[in-house]
């Protein structure tokens, strides 16, 4: 796991001293693996600058020198080559200097599309392998936070504010060392104003963060709420909740605003009291030097080069204000991206996982205890044999453990104790690759993604000929209905298959899994969307579906579990009734019980 536990509570957490070390080390890690691979596209664009940024610096010394030296030779001895020479230096000077700070930016664009792709690649690649119980904590809308939002706040910070940081601290040494160099004295004023910059600027720094830190948190949430609101807008439309998540996202707005304003704010303050300084200290270096001028100590060329000096320290320092706002914003991005990649799968791979290229089937729970997270034990002590091409009917109340029973199965999750094996191979040993070709579970969701029918039922085998999908779509009968579609099995689905029914999204999911043909068959309220009619037409496709391989069918219609060899009834996380439909049925348990029911409500 990452350094701070519970990453999915992370955004609303206040982190202590030592815990804001421990992200902010994390962050490091994440940054350095980032520029690592690039560091001679870093060196050279290093260079680049640093030699453009020494040429202008040159510039105030040519003047001092043109004025001190060129211009009275050219007035007094008639000789004009030293004016020539460097009015042509300094053009020369600033030519190459522009030149090399083109360069320098595309570099720098490079450095930065290079980063932002290999940090968004790891994102997405990283949210994928996670565990299903990150993603049920972890809510999409802040994933695609961390994707967007907060990619786009470090894209800001390598785009523009680094060439800032590096031009601006860059210009201000050179500018500090060449004033020293030509008058030492103005060069002290200098740096004896720099007492007071310090603070101010560690102050608008310190500020600046908790702002940021503050922003990135408010961000998530605004985007959440929007994503939210977006995914279930036929709930909010069912329930007419239109006025409630109107105040709701006001709400989280107007905080968004106040957050902004108030790093606005900041930045008001700081901004003046920048150019403050920077007069307070042209006025001394100015008036200090026109007193040397006079009493012959200074030269008129020397003080011009000093306050341009002055001067051009100053201005820079605004573009580094403003990559403290880059870098604060983008290090509360930084620290939300590396928390999510420092999450670790619940599931892990193994290190040697054992193979198992044509599984049979056979199930077993041995002593198994499991418990979310640390929430109470949903599973006791559970034990339960499941011969290889035997159909089982999982029945019970909602909270019995059915739904766990298949997670396991499907190794969502693991057992806290004990093992789940297939073939006598535990889960925790088998490639994922085996494990998802061996077992495959439908949900009563049956998603379907953006492309055509087709697409989505070779989602378990792509490379299936159309063939091979139109006979899957036979089987499962769904056939029918596809041929009937626009562009038959080309039809592109829209988005979350908003062009077919329930049903008809149900029985293409069918038709996916019988494709895929895997060993063990899990169907999660798979028939819970079908109207009383169509669950009776595919009765018979279930059983094609079923047939040869190991299934657990998980359904509160009792009519489903008509087709299957064996009805556990589960209670609490124990199974409480095991045998036949038929068997059950002629007792007086709790089976007996929930038939008798459903035939009553069928009359």
């Amino acid at each position: 796991m990452s350094d701070i536990q519970g990453t999915a509570g992370e955004d609303r957490h206040i982190y202590t001293k030592a815990e804001s070390r421990i992200i902010r080390r994390r962050s490091m890690r994440l940054l350095g693996t980032l520029l690592h691979p690039l560091r001679r596209l870093m060196a050279l664009s290093i260079v680049v600058i640093v030699v453009s940024t020494g040429l202008r610096v040159l510039g105030p010394a040519l003047i001092a020198y043109g004025i001190n030296t060129a211009l009275p030779q050219a007035v007094n001895a008639a000789d004009w080559m030293p004016a020539f020479g460097v009015t042509a230096v300094y053009l020369v000077s600033g030519i190459v200097g522009a030149l090399l700070i083109g360069w320098f930016v595309v570099l720098s664009a490079k450095l930065t599309q290079a980063i932002l792709m290999d940090l968004r690649t790891r994102i997405f690649r990283h949210t994928q392998l996670l565990s299903l119980q990150f993603h049920e904590s972890y809510t999409s809308g802040r994933i695609i936070s961390r994707q967007t939002s907060d990619l786009e706040s470090i894209r800001e910070l390598l785009d523009g504010g680094l060439n800032q940081l590096v031009q601006g601290a860059l210009y201000g040494v050179f500018t500090l060392v060449a004033l020293f160099l030509l008058d030492w004295q103005s060069g002290l004023v200098l740096l004896a104003m720099g007492i007071p910059l310090a603070f101010l600027m560690r102050w608008f720094y310190l500020q600046s963060q908790k702002g940021y830190r503050e922003s990135r948190v408010v961000s998530a949430r605004l985007i959440v709420q929007f994503v939210e609101t977006m995914t279930g807008i036929r709930a909010v439309k069912a329930f007419r909740k239109e006025k409630r998540n109107d105040v709701e996202f006001g709400d989280i707005s107007a905080e968004y605003r106040r957050v902004n304003l108030w790093l606005v704010k900041l930045y008001g303050i700081f901004d003046p009291g920048l150019i403050l300084l920077a007069n307070i200290t042209m006025s001394v270096v100015l008036v200090w030097g026109a007193i040397r001028v006079v009493n012959g100590g200074l030269l008129i060329g020397t003080l011009l080069a000093a306050v341009l000096y002055v001067r051009n320290f100053f201005s820079p320092l605004e573009e580094v204000a403003m990559f403290l706002n880059s870098y604060q914003s983008a290090t509360a991005a930084l620290e939300k991206v590396s928390g999510v990649l420092e999450e670790q799968p619940s599931v892990p791979e193994p290190a040697e996982p054992v193979a198992l290229p044509d599984a049979r089937g056979h199930l077993l729970f041995d002593d198994v205890q499991f418990a979310y997270g640390n929430g109470r034990v949903i599973l006791p002590d559970f034990t339960l044999d499941m011969p290889a091409g035997q159909t089982i009917a999982l029945v019970g109340t909602t909270g019995a453990g059915k739904s766990t029973l298949a997670k396991l199965v499907s190794r969502f999750y693991d057992p806290t104790r004990g093992s789940v094996q297939l073939d006598g191979v535990d889960l925790r040993e088998l490639s994922s690759s085996d494990l998802r070709r061996a077992i495959v579970m439908v949900t009563q969701e049956a998603y379907l993604f953006s492309g055509t029918v087709a697409d989505n039922i070779a989602l378990g085998k792509p490379d299936a000929t159309l063939d091979e999908i139109q006979a899957a779509a036979r089987a499962v009968g769904a056939d029918g209905f596809i041929r009937a579609l626009p562009d038959g099995y080309d039809t592109d689905v829209n988005k979350r298959g908003g062009r077919v029914s329930a049903g008809q999204r149900q029985l293409i999911s069918f038709a996916r899994a019988f494709l895929a043909d895997p060993a063990v068959l899990i169907l999660d309220e798979a028939t819970a969307s079908l109207d009383i009619p169509s669950e009776r037409q595919i009765q018979e496709a279930l059983q094609t579906l079923l047939a040869d391989r190991t299934a657990i069918i998980i359904a509160h219609r009792l009519s489903t579990v008509a087709i299957a060899d064996r009805v556990l009834v589960m209670e609490h996380g124990r199974i409480i009734e095991d045998d036949a439909p038929d068997a059950l049925i002629a007792g007086t348990g709790k089976f007996a019980q929930l038939h008798s029911a459903w035939r009553q409500s069928l009359v």
